[in-house]
């Protein structure tokens, strides 16, 4: 039997990969720390130890004889990581040294990471893998970063990897009591509360949202497949590119939720416009789009109502405190 061994396996990206491996009949185990993670997103019959990717002695033992490492663990924050770099960069960059020598110590043969589109910064739209990154604050350097790391180490070592890009994943599971992430949940959390929506500056900033089923096949595909090594894909969609306002409007339509926006000044190194190409993954993975926004939306909604909508957890100590720190973080207006 094949052995996955995945970090963030407690959290949104990495319980979805553990429960694909798991119903795919391989022996599945991973770390989280649990700092973004709940244990009650690790699925059935995966092994699972609470862990720190930073502290690598503790998981030697759970990676050894692996097959397959997803590295999904971050602290993937993209706004706040511009007032928290020293936090960010350390549980990103760092974090992926530390996991990528665990296993090539340990000999996997493939170690798939789960990079982001904010290795692009603010290139012209839409992001291809062949451009040159160019990011544009802390989080998008530890993860351009990190994919350096990456190559280097099994370029160097042996073993195979790939560079997986996926980009505003949403769907159940997802966190949404973080006030720092993940615009649509931190939405859905406040409306459902009876809360209008935040948005900072005037709403156009332009992104895709990826539905978690829809992405991975691909995430399989990247470990499993010899043409995806060495490889750096972006995954998600091209289609149905909306603006942020415009999803604000979309979920109160869902919720039948009359809508009036708090609007906030703009966060500081925020991209305009932000969207991937998928015609990589769709050559190299066969990629395609099953699940509308709107689909996808729905799901969210329902599995947050179903957990209980609930305050938020300012969690993270802001280093950097400003004329330019967005005073919602400051003063926990959200």
């Amino acid at each position: 039997m094949s052995k996955v061994f995945i970090t963030g396996v407690a959290g949104f990206l990495g319980s979805h990969v553990a429960e694909r491996f798991r119903d795919m009949g391989w022996e599945v185990c991973g770390i989280d720390n649990l700092s973004g993670g709940r244990s009650a997103n690790v699925p059935e019959g995966v092994e699972f130890d609470i862990a720190d990717c930073l502290d690598r002695a503790s998981y030697l033992p759970l990676i050894s004889g692996s097959d397959l490492v997803y590295h999904c663990a971050s602290t993937a924050y993209d706004g706040l990581s511009v007032f928290a770099p020293a936090m960010v960069f350390r549980n990103t960059a760092q974090a992926t040294a530390d996991v990528a020598s665990a296993a090539i110590a340990s000999n996997v043969d493939r170690f798939v990471y789960c990079s982001s589109m904010a290795r692009y910064g603010a290139l012209s739209t839409p992001f291809t893998e062949e451009m040159e990154p160019q990011p544009a604050n802390p989080y998008g350097i530890a993860k351009r970063t990190s994919e350096q790391l990456v190559q280097s180490l099994f370029e160097t070592h042996g073993g195979t990897y790939s560079i997986a890009v996926p980009h505003n994943i949403i769907g159940p599971r997802q966190r949404y009591d973080d006030p720092y992430r993940n615009v649509a949940s931190i939405m859905i959390n406040r409306m459902l509360r009876g809360l209008q929506p935040i948005i900072y500056g005037d709403g156009s900033h332009m992104r895709c949202f990826s539905f978690i089923q829809d992405v991975l096949f691909c995430l399989e595909r990247m470990g499993t497949t010899p043409e995806t090594a060495g490889e750096t894909i972006n995954i998600g969609p091209d289609e149905e590119v909306i603006s942020i306002l415009e999803l604000a409007e979309r979920i109160a339509e869902l919720l039948n939720f009359p809508l009036d926006p708090i609007f906030m000044p703009d966060r500081p190194l925020e991209v305009r416009l932000a969207t991937c190409s998928a015609d990589k993954a769709r050559r190299l993975l066969g990629y395609k789009t099953s699940t509308s926004l709107n689909d996808g939306l729905r799901s969210m909604i329902s599995w947050i109502e179903s957990q209980g909508p609930t305050e938020f957890n300012y969690q993270w100590e802001i280093e950097i405190q400003n004329e330019s720190t967005p005073k919602t973080w400051l003063n926990r207006l959200i």
